[in-house]
């Protein structure tokens, strides 16, 4: 069914280290999503919710590479929409579909989570009878693990025409992701900034997505350079907060 023979060229080895790291840089954003919604469910739930999203996210990616007939289809116009400022029909696609959704999802979802934060209830799994349920948020994460893995699986076919190549690329970014996942998803819940800056990116994604379904490509090389640049900032501010000394009022001597 696959080709082994492929790996005795160096140009394979290169292509599968190469979209190992880009499928890894796209992954950063489900382990996101998956930390900031996990800390929804109680605490000694947090680990299990975790690896059981990142694994249906692997499923999910195996399942597209196996159908990328499938894949290739839904680049097909379902229907034509007229638009009176073009020029052409606009042919919405099941690509256009999925995009759309899950784009609106994911700001929808990002903003809810920030309006919480900022209304202070961030220790709400904490309350008794509070938690969200475990079901709930793996349907959450369901949904954006598709949308997620089929932008994955598109930038996959775009680089590499072996299948098999792509699912052992896969199958390496997600283990770099599950052994990273907690120490992520720690460092953001135990920064607060950080964790706005995250579901800010979040937003970010969620109209890039949309934009994509409109085919508005938005190239993703900028929006990560931001999101690096933002991140890079927030780390040294809080580098300064760490290292700034409290400040100490003099006492003064009461005169008799």
């Amino acid at each position: 069914m696959f080709d082994l023979s492929a790996f005795a060229s160096a140009e394979t080895w290169i292509s599968l280290l190469t979209l190992t790291f880009m499928e890894i840089v796209l992954g950063i954003d489900n382990i996101i999503f998956i930390s900031i919604v996990v800390n929804r469910l109680p605490a000694e739930q947090h680990a299990r919710g975790r690896t059981l999203g990142l694994l249906l996210a692997l499923v999910f990616r195996i399942g597209l590479l196996l159908s990328i007939s499938w894949i290739v289809g839904l680049k097909e116009p379902l229907f034509h929409v007229d638009v009176p400022w073009a020029d052409h029909d606009f042919g919405v696609t099941g690509r256009d579909i999925i995009l759309f959704i899950g784009g609106l999802f994911l700001i929808g979802k990002s903003t809810t989570e920030i309006h919480t934060k900022l209304q202070g209830e961030d220790d709400a799994a904490d309350r008794p009878g509070a938690a969200t349920s475990f079901a709930k948020i793996m349907v959450q994460i369901v949904l954006i693990d598709v949308v997620f893995s089929f932008d994955s699986i598109l930038t996959a076919v775009g680089l590499v025409s072996n299948v098999l190549v792509m699912i052992v690329a896969v199958l390496l970014s997600m283990g770099v992701m599950l052994a990273f996942a907690r120490v992520i998803a720690d460092f953001v819940n135990r920064h607060p900034t950080v964790k706005m800056l995250a579901l800010s990116f979040l937003i970010m994604i969620g109209v890039m997505l949309v934009a994509e379904a409109f085919h508005q490509e938005i190239p993703k090389g900028y929006v990560y350079f931001a999101m690096a640049f933002s991140l890079g900032v927030e780390l040294l501010n809080m580098r300064l907060r760490k290292n700034a000394e409290p400040v100490h009022l003099r006492q003064s001597k009461l005169r008799d």
